[in-house]
Parts: structure tokens; C-alpha cells; sequence
């Protein structure tokens, strides 16, 4: 079995769907962080250099968008962002399911 045939066997399970969907907005900022990066060439290494940090800390960044057990602070990602030559947008967008 490969990983999208897990993933679906795995997201039928609604317990399992709810706690995915918890996680999209930092699967997103992954995503979107890691294909940066790649376009941009740099290794962790690289970054965290440009950061002025060491590199497991950045490995530890970006896992930790990943797992959902750790949040980094917005002046992480801000110097996360720009060691890439971007910036780093945030924005609130209305919930078209609101909670009530």
C-alpha cells in the first residue's frame, strides 16, 4: 500500500478526517515553505545560516508545521521567509462554516 492509499483508507475514518482537517492551515504554510525553498535552491543548511541559526533548527521548523505539536512564532517565520528572499503574508479569511 502506498502513501495516497493509505491517506484515503486512513481519512474514511472521521475521527481521523477531523484531526487532518485541523492541521490544513500548517500543511499549508509546509507546503508552501518547502517549495519556496526548493525554488529558491537553499538547503536547510543554507537557511539557517541566512537566519543566523544551525540547521536543526530549521529541520525542527519545519517538522514542527507538520506534526501540529509546536507553533512557531510569527518572527520565525518572518526570518524563515526572508533567508528565502520572500515575505511572509497572514491573513483572515471568513469561515463559510462558522462555528457556533
Amino acid at each position: 500500500m502506498d502513501h495516497s492509499e493509505l491517506k484515503k483508507k486512513a481519512l474514511k475514518r472521521k475521527d481521523v478526517r477531523v484531526a487532518y482537517e485541523a492541521l490544513e492551515t500548517e500543511f499549508t504554510l509546509l507546503r508552501d515553505l518547502l517549495k519556496a525553498r526548493q525554488s529558491a535552491g537553499l538547503t536547510q543548511a543554507e537557511i539557517a545560516e541566512r537566519m543566523g541559526t544551525k540547521a536543526p533548527a530549521v529541520t525542527r521548523l519545519e517538522s514542527s508545521l507538520s506534526s501540529g505539536k509546536h507553533s512557531p512564532s510569527i518572527a520565525t517565520l518572518k526570518k524563515y521567509a526572508q533567508a528565502l528572499g520572500c515575505r511572509l503574508e497572514i491573513k483572515v479569511v471568513a469561515d463559510h462554516n462558522p462555528s457556533p
